[in-house]
């Protein structure tokens, strides 16, 4: 649960709310910019502010197709959504030519050196341009970008190897959904955080992250855009039922359990993560618990992973046959459902924290056969 930790930690230090790394489509980038939408109705974001954050953060997940469409270095496209005090921040990453630096750079500054009346002119001139190409539109989907929010565009750009770089694109809006610039000459912007972040999901072939507070829509939209990148993936159909169906689990397990906002945000937020190595998925939920729940989890755990898969068929028919309307009753299926539908054991951790609370790490393997 080392992994775990590590991510918990970078989550919380850098106020992560949910990270993507791999093909960004049109398919996907539909649940993606839900997610943020619903994220933002619980927000101080007005109307409008949400407005011009989902249209930049479309513009910035179209800028991340259009330059990796039928790339090798697809799969290293990195979403980022991460709060501020009063705003958030989105970034992406992605793999460019470092051939195409300086011609990227040059139009990043020219942009930033612009106002927002002069942006306006730009863009109407380039759209009557014919010329201009479909790759990037030669900076206007920049432009486009910098227009949303009023603002200026931070990045950086990260060498891989003598002909790959990596393009970081930053944006940070206020509550009004205005960009805020950091970028100064006595402190740029770097993209280092970005880049480690990537490689510690690479190494750990992790896609997905998620941290935050657990509500219906929140948890659909993730389920949606999960729901999305199993459709696209090259796995067998009868696997992306059971990984979908223990994530509806798994999310309902959190939501259960949460002890309240205010707690979380002090001790512990929960999170999610998703895995796929070896042809298997790695689906791991991390949450605040009560200490008087602590004794009774292990025991309900350890008592489903001391089944075999024919014990497990006969302790889900008992408990289905005594269900009520207990929460407990309903609690214990769905930890009896996973562990059938995965064929694997449940993986747990408790963590004290205080004398109040326990942060609760559960992972469930889901491979091709269920064993």
């Amino acid at each position: 649960m080392d992994l775990i930790s590590r991510i918990r930690d970078k989550m919380m230090q850098e106020r992560l709310m949910f990270v993507y790394r791999g093909v960004v489509t049109n398919e996907n980038s539909v649940p993606l910019l839900m997610l943020l939408e619903k994220e933002m109705e619980n927000s101080e974001f007005g109307f409008v502010g949400r407005k011009r954050v989902f249209m930049f953060v479309l513009e910035s997940l179209q800028n991340v197709t259009r330059h990796s469409d039928g790339s090798e270095h697809a799969g290293m496209s990195l979403v980022v959504y991460s709060k501020v005090n009063g705003g958030y921040i989105v970034t992406t990453g992605n793999v460019i030519s470092t051939s195409n630096i300086d011609d990227l750079k040059k139009r990043l500054d020219e942009i930033n050196h612009l106002e927002t009346g002069e942006l306006r002119s730009v863009y109407r001139q380039m759209l009557s341009n014919s010329e201009f190409s479909s790759k990037g539109g030669a900076g206007l989907g920049l432009i486009e970008m910098a227009k949303k929010t009023g603002n200026k565009l931070d990045y950086d750009f990260m060498q891989l190897d003598s002909e790959h770089s990596y393009f970081i694109l930053s944006k940070t809006v206020d509550s009004e959904g205005i960009g805020v610039h950091y970028n100064t000459p006595e402190k740029p912007f770097s993209g280092e955080n970005m880049s480690q972040l990537e490689r510690l999901m690479a190494e750990n072939n992790i896609y997905l992250l998620w941290s935050g507070h657990i509500t219906p829509d929140v948890g659909k939209e993730v389920l949606s855009f999960t729901e999305t990148k199993l459709t696209e993936d090259d796995v067998e159909t009868n696997q992306k039922r059971r990984v979908f169906s223990i994530l509806v689990e798994i999310i309902e397990n959190v939501a259960k359990y949460s002890p309240g906002r205010d707690p979380e945000e002090k001790f512990g937020m929960p999170i999610a993560m998703i895995r796929f190595g070896d042809r298997t998925y790695t689906i791991t939920t991390g949450n605040l618990v009560k200490n008087e729940k602590v004794d009774q989890l292990k025991d309900t755990l350890d008592k489903i992973n001391s089944y075999d898969k024919a014990g497990l068929k006969g302790l889900f028919r008992k408990s289905l046959s005594e269900q009520n309307n207990s929460s407990d009753g309903t609690g214990n299926m769905g930890f009896i459902d996973m562990a059938r539908k995965s064929g694997s054991k449940l993986v747990y951790q408790f963590e004290k924290l205080n004398d109040s609370y326990s942060y609760y790490t559960l992972s469930v393997k889901v491979g091709e056969k269920v064993d």
